[in-house]
């Protein structure tokens, strides 16, 4: 069988083709997209950006996907995956920080997947199963705390007592040269070691894996002022020197730990908001007779009973029932299917109104669990984005060290003393402003996560504040993220001479006696508000439970008419329910139903069937008396404003797609809009990561989606955007959430990177004038390791003080 040329799914006994494109493909869907993007020929050539153009695909072997917690920049990728290269049996590794993950390629002969998380858990790298991550807990308030509120602060107050008068000409409380001065002098030099090798841990290895990857970063550049000054202070201490600078080291480690704890803790802060979203998955099934079952111990062939409000475990075929299966979670559609005997059906999909005999499929794989791997395979290949400052170290910190090392060494030929050479390459050492450049990042991007938690946007990867800027094309996902994904009653008509209001009460009172989606949208119309009726169906975690509404004519809820309705010898059958209202035989449901009974519809009803359908949505018929007697149209109602949120993109000079699983009349509402370029339709869950990525190679990508079925082209996107209305799986691949159901948050979150990205550059700004004065006068004496120390706090806090302000203010 042949695979689709754009998603790569079986494209069945009758491919989809065009003469104007070449391929076959298994929907119509991927066929307009390949269309559409024709122009996009030298995809094979961006192999380090394919999910699947990995180091290791030609290797014969198994993968693994790993959670890893410590990784905090690109330095970090490279070291894991050079570490994970090392190791026996490992073909091919990729990481990805940006997520947490590392996908890692072996062979089961040579190594135990089991052994693999300890083999990776080097140099304070903790990596557990991907699936289930169990992440250490993060030690930075016990290490902050311990090294530096103690130990830190007990060899400052050393410093005020006994040492800093002495700097200023007083006498020193102490003999500095004898045996209590000694015995002081130990005792700080005990507290820096702990503040710098325990406080310090994380800054070191950042420095350390920097050079076994032979990338400079922040991390180095940090870690020389701090060693070398705690080195030549342990020197001078040894050679009974009094000039000692661990308080350089001290105060270093300290306002670096502080500025990345203090950005930890607004992003745990945020990131706390999430906890609604997640879901604990059922691993059991239930067997035809109905015993539970572990999911594990399936075979091709067994049959599943699933019950209304249950998932499909598996990919397989319906052997017995017939039900409306709600498929937003995993294909996008926004209404339910009704699966019969012999209609396929995909594992993650839910049954909503009457239960089912499932025959697992060949594979026993489902649609859903594909998408779990599918989401890992791209989130594993998706390189952080280095940040700013660490691109910038690449260059300073060489330099830096070169300007010092000349330093010290002129200083030593035109005659001066070691020591005093010394010093003078210590002092632009420190004076190089690893404080201000240390603190640039981690502040900007605490005030910008900050800001959004404020607006309801949870910033989950702090690469989105690099990212959103640079984003080209706006690509929007329709259900749930232009619509809000409800099922509800949107419009009324009624044949001449009848009434909207008792075409609507007796639809309602007669759907009262079904579970199905749709039934559900006009019973919950009719009674407005949020009344739900008895029985109905539990939301799932798609967002597709029906919601109260009036339909659009703005009929008042008609509670006390519906009330004293009631409808007897209710009859639900395959495409509609009928039962007596008042006497009359009232039928309601799909047009075939009333052609099979020969009930004639006026041409102005037929008209306004068409025009729902057209519009996506479903039209639903009543009638009685032997004629139809009016039409209801149920279907997802667009979000309100919209329109003014991709107009609002479109004036950033943004592209704006619009992506959906649904068929092309739900779209056509949105490719109407003149800020819409392009709008895809009918395009399954596997292309969506695809078609993300071919669009990719024009430029940037943001991706706003809220199922599972969106996951993977989260992603795959440079940025992705969950709304949260979706699933813990769509919010495990985005870089950002929405908390509030307001697609307005969309636009201020790009107002947010972009304020971010400005108090960035602002505070590096600083940084580097500061260095331009301060790093001339190091070099020429006029300042010493104290006075630079002092020079460096300084800038620090106007660091501190312009990364409080506010990043973004929308009035």
């Amino acid at each position: 069988m042949s695979r689709c040329t754009l998603c790569d799914l079986p494209t069945g006994d009758d491919p989809h083709t065009a003469p104007d494109v070449d391929g076959e493909f298994c929907c119509r869907g991927c066929l307009t997209v390949a269309r559409s993007l024709d122009g996009v020929e030298d995809l094979d050539d961006l192999d380090e950006r394919r999910p699947d153009a990995t180091p290791g695909d030609d290797f014969d072997g198994e993968t693994t996907f790993l959670h890893v917690d410590g990784m905090h920049c690109a330095t970090c990728e490279s070291f894991l995956e050079m570490r994970a290269g090392e190791q026996e049996g490992v073909a091919a590794a990729e990481a990805s920080y940006a997520t947490d993950t590392i996908r890692v390629d072996y062979d089961p002969e040579a190594v135990d997947a089991d052994e693999l998380p300890d083999r990776l858990s080097v140099a304070g790298y903790s990596a557990s199963d991907r699936a289930d991550p169990d992440a250490d807990e993060d030690d930075a308030v016990v290490r902050f705390l311990i090294g530096g509120g103690f130990f830190g602060m007990m060899a400052m107050l050393w410093y005020v007592l006994f040492l800093y008068p002495t700097y200023f000409g007083y006498e020193p409380i102490l003999d500095l040269g004898g045996v209590s001065g000694t015995y002081l002098f130990a005792q700080i030099w005990l507290f820096a070691s702990i503040v710098l090798f325990y406080t310090g841990y994380p800054i070191l290895r950042g420095a350390y894996v920097s050079l076994r990857a032979r990338q400079p970063n922040m991390d180095l550049l940090v870690s020389l002022a701090a060693t070398s000054s705690y080195a030549y202070s342990t020197l001078a201490l040894l050679v009974g020197r009094t000039d000692l600078y661990f308080d350089v080291t001290i105060a270093v480690v300290l306002v670096v730990t502080a500025g990345n704890h203090y950005e930890s803790v607004i992003k745990r802060r945020a990131t706390g908001m999430l906890a609604d979203l997640t879901t604990t998955e059922d691993r059991t099934v239930r067997t035809e007779a109905g015993d539970r079952l572990d999911a594990d111990a399936v075979d091709p062939g067994d049959r599943l009973l699933v019950r209304p409000g249950e998932r499909v475990p598996f990919d397989g075929t319906v052997a017995e029932g017939t039900a409306a299966v709600d498929e937003a979670l995993v294909t996008g559609e926004s209404l339910p299917a009704t699966k019969r005997e012999g209609d396929p059906v995909r594992g993650g999909t839910v049954v909503t109104d009457s239960p089912v005999v499932v025959e697992v499929g060949e594979d026993a794989a489902s649609t859903l669990d594909t998408l779990v791997r599918l989401l890992w395979e791209i989130q594993s290949s998706r390189s952080g984005i280095q940040r700013l400052v660490d691109r910038l170290a690449t260059v300073f910190v060489p330099l830096v060290v070169a300007v010092a090392a000349v330093g010290a060494a002129a200083t030593l030929a035109l005659g001066s003393a070691p020591v005093d050479a010394a010093l003078v390459g210590l002092t632009v050492l420190i004076v190089s402003c690893p404080c201000a450049l240390g603190l640039a990042t981690p502040l900007a991007v605490a005030a910008g996560i900050r800001d959004a938690a404020k607006r309801g946007i949870v910033v989950v990867s702090d690469a989105v504040f690099e990212s959103a800027a640079d984003v080209d094309t706006v690509v929007l996902d329709k259900t749930g993220t232009l619509t809000d994904g409800e099922m509800r009653l949107l419009d009324a008509t009624a044949a001449e001479g009848e009434s909207v209001e008792r075409v609507r009460e007796r639809a309602a009172a007669v759907e009262r006696a079904s579970v199905h989606p749709v039934a559900e949208a006009i019973v919950a119309g009719v009674l407005g508000d949020g009344e739900r009726p008895a029985g109905s169906r539990p939301a799932t975690d798609g967002g597709e439970a029906s919601a109260a509404g009036d339909a659009t004519d703005g009929a008042p809820a008609q509670v006390d008419a519906l009330d004293s309705l009631s409808a007897t010898g209710v009859d639900v059958f395959d495409r509609g329910v009928a039962g007596r209202v008042d006497g009359d035989e009232v039928v309601v449901g799909h047009p075939d139903c009333f052609d099979e009974r020969g009930w004639p519809a006026s041409d102005r009803l037929r008209e306004a069937g068409t025009a729902a359908r057209d519009r996506g949505n479903v039209p639903v018929y009543v009638g009685w008396e032997g004629r139809v007697r009016g039409v209801l149209a149920v279907g997802d109602e667009v979000r309100d404003g919209w329109e003014s949120v991709v107009a609002d993109l479109d004036a950033d000079g943004r592209r704006v797609v619009v992506l959906t699983g649904d068929a092309p009349a739900a779209a056509a509402r949105f490719a109407d809009h003149p800020a819409i370029d392009e709008v895809f339709a009918e395009v399954p869950p596997e292309a969506k990561a695809e078609t993300v990525r071919r669009l990719g190679a024009d430029g940037p990508v943001a991706m706003v989606g809220d199922g599972s079925n969106d996951a993977p082209a989260l992603a795959a996107a440079d940025l992705g955007v969950s709304v949260a209305s979706g699933t813990d799986l769509a919010a495990d691949a985005a870089d950002a959430v929405l908390l509030e159901d307001r697609l307005s948050a969309v636009p201020e979150l790009f107002a947010v990177t972009r304020g971010t990205n400005r108090r960035l550059k602002q505070n590096l700004g600083w940084a580097f004038c500061y260095n331009a004065v301060a790093i001339p006068l190091a070099l020429t004496g006029v300042l010493n390791p104290l006075l630079a120390a002092l020079a460096m706090a300084s800038s620090s806090v106007l660091v501190v003080t312009n990364s409080a302000r506010a990043v973004f203010d929308p009035d």
